[in-house]
């Protein structure tokens, strides 16, 4: 099990991970760890394989070569659904909502499904994490109205919430969770990140362009470049490094 850039023991792992599109090799032989507990960010140029990553994390793309292992057991080969039931959570920079729905129905859809699944939990218990939840994020106001009528930066704020219902809950994909969003609510963004960290011990994996964000919230960066892993540490360090300053500068 090889090591974190933050210093503690790895809840995720990836192995040679590598996906190809036709001729493009999207994500090339990526070898990273993410320690228990950390919060992470993912940068690098648009195009460098972020987003494809995130993907191949959450079972949305299956990999073509490589392994990626959560707690110690390998995930690579899991469904979506499957991924999630392992205590993944994911958001997308374009909201995926029940548009029909209310924003309470929206998150109470992990709850609901985990208790189908058979997990502990009867419905008043899930009712009322769903409205601590949306409180956290200053959505429960608006929990009766349908999530169509939300914002662009209020349905960041649901999918957040509606992540965070997942139970058990061991890692957040965050793909641009800060990108067009009022500064207000990118306060709430990080607000609910640092919360869930400290208080329950959940890891963030946080692909972003925002730096005075990461820099608030993460105690190291991994720099991916054509598909490639060429930096990690903090992002005052990694933001020095002649290969980071070529991949964005072509220095």
């Amino acid at each position: 099990m090889s090591p974190s850039a933050d210093g503690a023991e790895p809840l995720l792992e990836t192995r040679r991970l590598t996906k190809r599109f036709g001729g493009l090799t999207a994500v090339n032989g990526l070898s990273l760890a993410v320690g228990r507990g950390a919060i992470r960010g993912l940068i690098g140029p648009n195009g460098s394989g972020k987003t494809t990553t995130v993907n191949l994390l959450s079972g949305l793309y299956q990999a073509d070569a490589g392994e990626i292992y959560l707690r110690g057991a390998r995930i690579d080969r899991l469904r979506p659904h499957a991924v999630t039931a392992r205590g993944v959570a994911r958001t997308f920079q374009i909201a995926k909502l029940f548009g029909n729905m209310t924003v309470l129905e929206n998150a109470l859809v992990p709850g609901l499904a985990a208790r189908d699944r058979g997990a502990p939990g009867d419905l008043p218990e899930i009712a009322d994490r769903a409205r601590q939840l949306l409180d956290a994020v200053a959505l429960d106001p608006l929990r009766n109205a349908p999530a169509k009528q939300l914002s662009g930066g209020q349905a960041m704020l649901l999918q957040i919430a509606r992540a965070f219902m997942i139970r058990p809950l061991h890692l957040v994909l965050m793909d641009e969770p800060f990108a067009g969003v009022h500064p207000s609510i990118r306060d709430i963004i990080m607000a609910a990140i640092l919360r869930m960290n400290r208080e329950e011990g959940v890891s963030f994996l946080i692909v972003s362009h925002e730096m005075a964000e990461l820099r608030r919230l993460c105690s190291s960066v991994s720099v991916m470049h054509e598909g490639r892993l060429i930096a990690e540490g903090p992002l005052a360090d990694v933001a020095n490094d002649p290969l980071v300053l070529e991949a964005y500068l072509g220095v």
